[in-house]
């Protein structure tokens, strides 16, 4: 018998843990996998440098992931992003430096008015409560496609703004709702944020790898994190809740389930749980992406002159990044396979995969792209404990309807994960924010 257990290690799962035992309460973490993380993963490079498979980055603004890091002693580095960036939207190869790639001035302008359109959206939604918006029904019953062809003039506009629906939720502009996407970048305080590597999400690394964050909070719980165990089913009543793995049986008087919402709503609940909520995680799919770390002997792209950093529409391995180590070596190129893309590249072989990566980046960086030293790749819509990344999203119609049960408890019962934030909801911020957020709700409810 425990105060609290909680499903899933991730950091949502782990950060509620942590501060559930600092303030005194005896908490369990019963975690599927073998291993801690959840959606952060470390792989390792030839010569044994840790290389990221899932989530990596940190930026400006996501003061509750910085803060830990900084309490659990781990630092950052910078993105490299120097030199030119390589830009492909309407047509055509464009290299340029800075924020703004040298497009047509009619689709510049187009993307111009499109952000402030969005900008000016994601102002009247409140990220705690976006179904209470005031164009909340109208946004909420179109998808962000059908945003896009309202608002976007020129082809060039409408590509770029798939593209960063792509990056953003690997997912088809047609897949989610308006409301969600505003939702989301409001949370990021704007789209800038969510897109820009240097000021922006992308700006920062974790030295030694993002998976470190997970570890070292597994590291202060020690056995509380119980590893293997998928729980399979929770009973519950007002004040107890039993939770079931094929290993072992917990008691606890509260749960926090810090699973993604799909993964939620597969486990068996006695007794089942509200309309409202099990309508809201049927209408919450995952995001599908494969991340590709493609490796060479050295960053030679960077002699080039070029950052690795590339955008385009016209080619399924349409963004990338230079996810060289810290120390300079090898030079590793990082990129996805986003949405559709991801649909179509999961029905190939991994021969053929490989083939198509490869001749994408020997289009954008020449012949030498063509001659990697090592090929790392991972399908998040394979794992059988994610089935998707980057996170869930909401599809139209969702919000206006169940919004309110994404995070209101049920009974005994509480929700974290990354979809949960008011924060940079999608990043390890929201994460942690989610995690702190449940750990709070619970304590509330666990005093003799």
């Amino acid at each position: 018998m425990v105060d609290v257990a909680i499903v899933g290690a991730g950091v949502a799962g782990l950060v509620a843990a942590r501060d559930l035992v600092r303030d005194g309460h005896d908490a369990v973490v019963l975690e599927a996998r073998d291993r801690v993380g959840g959606r952060l993963l470390n792989d390792a490079l030839p010569g044994g440098e840790p290389i990221e498979v899932g989530g990596q980055w940190v930026g400006p603004g996501q003061d509750a992931v910085l803060a830990l890091m900084d309490e659990l002693g781990l630092s950052t580095f910078p993105t490299y992003d120097e030199g030119r960036h390589i830009a492909e939207i309407g047509g055509g190869r464009r290299e340029y430096t800075g924020r703004i790639p040298r497009l047509p001035p009619a689709t510049l302008a187009d993307i111009a008015q499109g952000q402030w359109r969005i900008d000016r959206m994601r102002r009247g939604i409140p990220p705690e409560a976006p179904w209470t918006a005031r164009q909340a029904s109208r946004l909420d019953g179109q998808t962000f496609e059908t945003w896009i062809r309202r608002n976007m003039r020129t082809s060039g506009g409408r590509a770029f703004m798939r593209l960063i629906t792509q990056a953003v939720f690997s997912a088809e502009a047609d897949d989610l709702s308006a409301l969600w996407a505003g939702f989301y970048i409001a949370a990021a305080g704007g789209l800038d944020p969510l897109i820009d590597t240097t000021g922006g999400a992308q700006q920062d690394r974790v030295s030694g790898g993002s998976q470190r964050i997970a570890v070292a909070l597994a590291d202060e719980l020690g056995d509380r994190v119980v590893l293997g165990s998928p729980v399979t089913e929770i009973e519950w009543e007002d004040d107890s809740v039993r939770l079931r793995t094929p290993e072992r049986e917990v008691r606890a008087r509260r749960a926090i389930i810090a699973v993604p919402p799909p993964l939620a709503g597969r486990i068996r609940y006695s007794p089942g749980l509200p309309g409202d909520r099990d309508q809201l995680v049927q209408r919450m799919p995952m995001g599908r992406v494969i991340k590709v770390n493609v490796v060479y002997d050295e960053p030679f792209w960077r002699a080039d002159g070029f950052s690795g950093q590339v955008t385009s529409a016209d080619r399924p391995f349409g963004v990338t990044f230079d996810n060289t180590p810290e120390g300079g070596g090898p030079g590793v190129l990082v990129g996805f396979l986003e949405g559709r893309h991801a649909d179509v590249a999961a029905r190939v072989t991994g021969a053929e995969r490989r083939a198509r990566v490869l001749a994408d980046l020997t289009a954008y960086f020449g012949p030498r792209a063509a001659d990697p030293v090592a090929y790392i790749e991972r399908d998040w819509a394979a794992e059988e404990y994610s089935r998707g990344c980057y996170g869930a999203f909401a599809a139209p119609g969702t919000l206006t309807r169940f919004g309110p049960s994404l995070r209101r408890p049920v009974g005994p019962l509480h929700w974290a994960g990354t979809e949960t934030a008011t924060r940079w909801a999608g990043y390890i911020d929201g994460a942690v924010e989610s995690g702190r957020r449940a750990a709070r709700e619970a304590a509330g409810g666990t005093a003799s």
